[in-house]
């Protein structure tokens, strides 16, 4: 095999494919993958309070159907956002998101999303002390729906949004890990 035909050659230049707004598409010898533009990441968070996890439910485009996943957003993205950080992040997404602030935020670590298709990091925050301050649902076009469940009861819920034709994003695996584990 040539190093031009090794995906894993290293030695291979960097090659930018397309570009549009948001995304980059990139080669390196035969491997290709995307990146967000300007290195932007994302925060997602951990919303737990007596028992109980904030979970969103909103449209994806690339998926064709609502989806289920933790409360996210991107760091950085909005004008004037470039001196944006993961925790300024988060607090602003949970609240627009859910409607909830939280008193108590501990960063857990940075992650990545799909590391055989993208360098896209996200930031893991967890937050407690939760307060209900608004209505959450997002900004104009988002149309996010706010699910509050029980700890105790998520295997099933994710099994019923499941069962309903709701996608269910892999960061899911985060809240079924004990029993999956068990």
């Amino acid at each position: 095999m040539s190093n031009s035909d090794d995906p894993f050659d290293l030695a291979s230049p960097e090659e930018i494919t397309w570009q549009g707004k948001w995304l980059t598409g990139k080669k390196r010898g035969r491997w290709e993958y995307v990146s967000r533009k300007g290195g932007i990441g994302a925060a997602v968070i951990l919303a737990i309070e007596n028992g109980h996890i904030l979970l969103v439910e909103q449209y994806r485009v690339p998926l064709g159907c609502r989806c289920l996943e933790l409360p996210a957003g991107l760091i950085g993205d909005d004008d004037g956002g470039e001196n944006d950080d993961p925790l300024s992040a988060a607090k602003r997404e949970l609240e627009e998101e859910t409607g909830y602030q939280a008193e108590h935020w501990e960063v857990v670590g940075d992650f990545f999303s799909s590391p055989g298709m993208t360098d896209e990091c996200f930031t893991l925050l967890k937050a407690t002390g939760l307060t209900k301050t608004g209505p959450g649902g997002g900004v104009a076009g988002e149309d996010i729906t706010v699910h509050r469940v029980r700890l105790a009861d998520i295997a099933a819920t994710i099994a019923d949004f499941r069962s309903g034709d709701v996608a269910i994003d892999t960061r899911m695996l985060l809240v079924l890990g004990p029993q999956l584990l068990g």
